[in-house]
């Protein structure tokens, strides 16, 4: 069985394919956005490592797989290959996300000041994943500019920053403790 090439020398002079072939410049607009989903979705697998929580896990994984839907789809010229019903973010999806913020949320003490990222190592992850997946929502907003993307997309992304808010804080609460901003320290 021949093994498959891992590198290609095909982007050696800046350029890179589309789904669908389309050559564009590495440093595309939609590189940068599908770039920056990947390394989200790396530091969810990172994330991972600290939750104990089977529950936690199973969405954790969702949440990945859905990832990986969304970089393909922003690797795809939307513009001129209509990507298929099952490779897009649905309404079930958001859902999922929204119920799993909504449980969580009724379980924590009330915010009543400013989280400072950190309290435990996991909570602290899960707020690396927060930071980059507003990078990441940017990011596909500048795609957006320029081609068509899919607004479920958008709001899945959005939601995730904050579900990964609300996981950073039941981590504390549960490994940890809470860090609260003291504006009285600047």
């Amino acid at each position: 069985m021949k093994k498959s090439a891992i590198y290609t020398k095909t982007g050696d002079k800046g350029m890179t394919s589309l789904v669908g072939g389309k050559r564009v410049a590495k440093a595309h607009v939609r590189l940068d956005a599908y770039g920056t989903t990947d390394e989200l979705n790396s530091f969810v697998g990172f994330l991972i490592q600290e939750i104990d929580d089977e529950h936690d896990l199973e969405i954790l994984s969702f949440i990945q797989h859905r990832l990986f839907t969304v970089g393909s789809y922003l690797a795809t010229e939307t513009e001129a290959i209509p990507p298929k019903a099952a490779s897009i973010i649905t309404d079930k999806d958001i859902s999922v996300l929204e119920n799993e913020m909504d449980r969580m949320d009724s379980e924590l003490p009330q915010l009543r000041q400013f989280v400072l990222p950190g309290g435990s190592e996991s909570a602290a992850r899960a707020h690396i994943c927060r930071t980059i997946c507003r990078r990441c929502e940017r990011c596909i907003y500048k795609v957006k500019e320029e081609f068509p993307v899919d607004d479920l997309v958008l709001m899945f992304v959005n939601r995730l920053s904050d579900y990964f808010f609300l996981l950073a804080r039941k981590e504390c609460n549960k490994k940890g403790t809470e860090i609260f901003w003291n504006q009285a320290l600047i």
